[in-house]
Protein backbone atom coordinates (compact mmCIF):
# COMPACT_ATOMS: atom_id res chain seq x y z
CA UNK A 1 0.00 0.00 0.00
CA UNK A 2 1.57 3.48 -0.82
CA UNK A 3 2.72 5.60 2.02
CA UNK A 4 -0.39 8.17 1.37
CA UNK A 5 -2.89 5.30 1.34
CA UNK A 6 -1.70 3.90 4.15
CA UNK A 7 -1.85 7.52 5.83
CA UNK A 8 -5.78 7.91 4.81
CA UNK A 9 -6.60 4.21 5.59
CA UNK A 10 -5.10 4.35 9.35
CA UNK A 11 -7.20 8.43 9.90
CA UNK A 12 -10.31 6.71 8.68
CA UNK A 13 -10.09 4.06 10.99
CA UNK A 14 -9.37 5.79 14.14
CA UNK A 15 -12.02 8.70 13.46
CA UNK A 16 -14.59 5.15 13.54
CA UNK A 17 -12.83 3.81 16.29
CA UNK A 18 -13.88 7.16 18.10
CA UNK A 19 -17.31 6.95 16.84
CA UNK A 20 -17.80 3.71 18.45
CA UNK A 21 -15.90 5.00 21.79
CA UNK A 22 -18.69 8.12 21.40
CA UNK A 23 -21.28 5.60 21.52
CA UNK A 24 -19.94 4.11 24.71
CA UNK A 25 -21.76 4.99 28.16
CA UNK A 26 -19.27 7.57 30.06
CA UNK A 27 -17.55 8.96 26.96
CA UNK A 28 -15.66 12.04 27.22
CA UNK A 29 -17.63 14.17 24.78
CA UNK A 30 -14.54 16.96 24.93
CA UNK A 31 -12.18 14.23 24.39
CA UNK A 32 -14.31 13.27 21.54
CA UNK A 33 -15.03 16.65 19.78
CA UNK A 34 -11.33 18.19 19.71
CA UNK A 35 -9.67 14.77 18.81
CA UNK A 36 -12.30 14.18 16.19
CA UNK A 37 -11.61 17.53 15.06
CA UNK A 38 -8.32 17.54 14.51
CA UNK A 39 -8.14 14.16 12.75
CA UNK A 40 -10.72 15.18 10.39
CA UNK A 41 -7.97 17.92 9.92
CA UNK A 42 -5.45 15.84 9.47
CA UNK A 43 -7.08 13.64 6.63
CA UNK A 44 -4.40 13.03 3.79
CA UNK A 45 -6.01 13.50 0.14
CA UNK A 46 -7.80 10.51 -0.56
CA UNK A 47 -6.26 7.97 -2.79
CA UNK A 48 -6.63 8.07 -6.24
CA UNK A 49 -9.32 5.62 -6.81
CA UNK A 50 -11.19 6.10 -3.78
CA UNK A 51 -14.32 7.92 -5.41
CA UNK A 52 -15.46 7.34 -9.00
CA UNK A 53 -14.89 9.69 -11.20
CA UNK A 54 -15.69 13.21 -11.78
CA UNK A 55 -17.23 12.73 -8.44
CA UNK A 56 -17.73 16.18 -6.03
CA UNK A 57 -18.08 16.00 -2.48
CA UNK A 58 -19.92 19.49 -2.87
CA UNK A 59 -22.51 18.06 -4.57
CA UNK A 60 -25.56 15.87 -3.14
CA UNK A 61 -28.50 16.33 -1.49
CA UNK A 62 -29.02 19.11 1.49
CA UNK A 63 -29.59 17.68 4.66
CA UNK A 64 -31.29 20.01 7.62
CA UNK A 65 -28.98 22.15 9.15
CA UNK A 66 -26.74 22.67 6.66
CA UNK A 67 -26.29 26.17 4.95
CA UNK A 68 -25.62 25.50 1.28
Amino acid sequence: MCPDCEDFTRTVRMLGQLALYGDTAGADIDFIEIVGSSLAASLPEPPPGTFPPGYDPNEGPEYPGEGR
